[in-house]
């Protein structure tokens, strides 16, 4: 086995034709036929099921061809340090909703990062639609798409139309967050009808794909709101909050130090239930890297410990006048 061999797996793995594969190398078809021959003699593997109409990667060529990439890409690194004398920068991009699990998963990801290493890292929240637009244009390399659990067949076709392979990070069902001195979070129990006289602080941009905008603003836009505030960054909607006690806003769960950082708190809204999925998503023919690994492993542990044990108040302590509560 060596590199040249891999090489010639890869690039018919990826074209799925050793006709394509070989004008892509410069190579005859014969001899590249032949190469791959001797590679699955040599390791006494079928790499490639043959047929009429191309050929496909077996069980084992698939693990093949995933580690064959990340060997031909640090050998592509090592040269570069060899030419050049400098290090080959790293890349990391995600494009994620506005979720504070990922971004705490984020957060925890960068500080693992080796800082020898020259990298450049792409975090961008955003709507779903741009989500998969970053991943089809902007060379985005993961992606994190959130939708309502009954858009689900849509999304799963349109994955699959698209190329995608896809994962489910996180189930969860929207919560209230509201300033901790707001009206409602002192009642025991909020219901859609309490919420009309409070403002609803809101995603400026809600997109599913597939599905008719009015469809989606219903779900995901609160009609029982007379006022609502549009807001695209996240961290100003937590700051709008802080400060102003007549907003409500619908979120998946947000960790203690977020809400005491600005003075939050998150309640069940009685009778309400808003599942939805968070689901990862790559292109199929993309082999995760390790920092892609590490950040996965961190945004799960996160997810864990946020969106899995939420942090609820039944209610918020209402002060006493002697200021010790009650």
């Amino acid at each position: 086995m060596n590199l040249l061999h891999m090489k010639y797996a890869v690039e018919i793995a990826e074209t799925n034709s050793i006709n394509k594969a070989a004008e892509t190398l410069c190579v005859g078809q014969p001899n590249l036929s032949r190469a791959i021959k001797e590679l699955e003699a040599g390791l006494g593997l079928t790499l490639f099921d043959r047929s009429s109409k191309g050929m496909t990667l077996t069980p084992e060529g698939e693990i093949f061809v995933k580690y064959a990439k990340n060997i031909l890409q640090q050998v592509d690194e090592v040269e570069q340090i060899l030419k050049t004398g400098t290090v080959a920068k790293k890349r990391f991009s995600v494009s994620a909703p506005r979720a504070s699990y990922i971004a705490d998963g984020f957060a925890k990801f960068s500080n693992l990062l080796d800082p020898n290493d020259v990298i450049d890292l792409f975090y961008m929240e955003t709507n779903s639609r741009m989500v998969i637009q970053n991943m089809l244009q902007d060379d985005y390399r993961l992606g994190i798409v959130r939708y309502a659990e009954n858009n689900d067949k849509y999304y799963k076709k349109m994955l699959d139309e698209k190329n995608f392979a896809y994962e489910l990070v996180a189930e969860f069902n929207y919560v209230l967050l509201m300033n901790r001195d707001c009206p409602l979070a002192y009642q025991d129990v909020i219901t859609l009808d309490d919420l009309s006289y409070f403002i609803q602080v809101a995603h400026a941009d809600p997109y599913v794909p597939s599905v008719p905008y009015t469809t989606v603003s219903k779900e995901e836009i609160s009609e029982d709101s007379s006022q609502r505030i549009f807001v695209f960054e996240r961290g100003s909607q937590f700051e709008l909050m802080s400060q102003n006690n007549e907003c409500f806003m619908w979120v998946s769960p947000v960790p203690q130090e977020i809400l005491d950082r600005y003075n939050l708190v998150q309640r069940r809204c009685e009778g309400v239930e808003r599942p939805y999925k968070d689901v990862l998503i790559h292109k199929k023919d993309y082999t995760l890297t390790k920092l892609d690994q590490m950040f996965i492993e961190q945004m799960i542990l996160s997810k864990r410990r946020i969106i899995d044990n939420p942090i609820i108040s039944p209610k918020s302590v209402v002060p006493s006048p002697d200021g010790s509560g009650q």
